[in-house]
């Protein structure tokens, strides 16, 4: 899912799917979401006030978060961003390039979760 669905639409440069409960089911070569950035990310579905307190932290990288909900976090870094959409039992990450759409990018990533829901995962 992480190649066909996300970065090969162009407008991704790294994702992952993680596990609500820990762990990462899949990612792209060298993005590594750490346990403590996971950690965090999770809360911020339950407590957006969190992310909005101290933006989102993804492999190392500190994105400003522009909108946070129990469903999805947005992030933004310069001209690039990170996209958060959580699942019933995972949270898709994408960080999507600089010059790519937003918008773009938001219904690629949002239109994957509406299909993992809708399979149960």
């Amino acid at each position: 899912y992480v190649d066909s669905n996300l970065l090969l639409t162009g407008h991704f440069s790294d994702a992952a799917i993680l596990g609500q409960a820990g762990g990462s089911w899949a990612s792209s070569s060298n993005f590594q979401v750490s346990p403590e950035e996971q950690s965090a990310l999770t809360r911020g579905f339950e407590d957006q006030s969190t992310v909005q307190a101290s933006g989102v932290h993804l492999a190392g990288v500190k994105y400003l978060t522009l909108q946070a909900n129990e469903r999805s976090i947005y992030g933004r870094k310069g001209g690039a961003g990170c996209i958060c959409v959580k699942t019933k039992q995972a949270i898709i990450v994408a960080i999507y390039k600089a010059g790519a759409q937003p918008g773009d990018a938001t219904k690629c990533v949002e239109q994957l979760a509406d299909y993992l829901i809708g399979t149960g995962f």
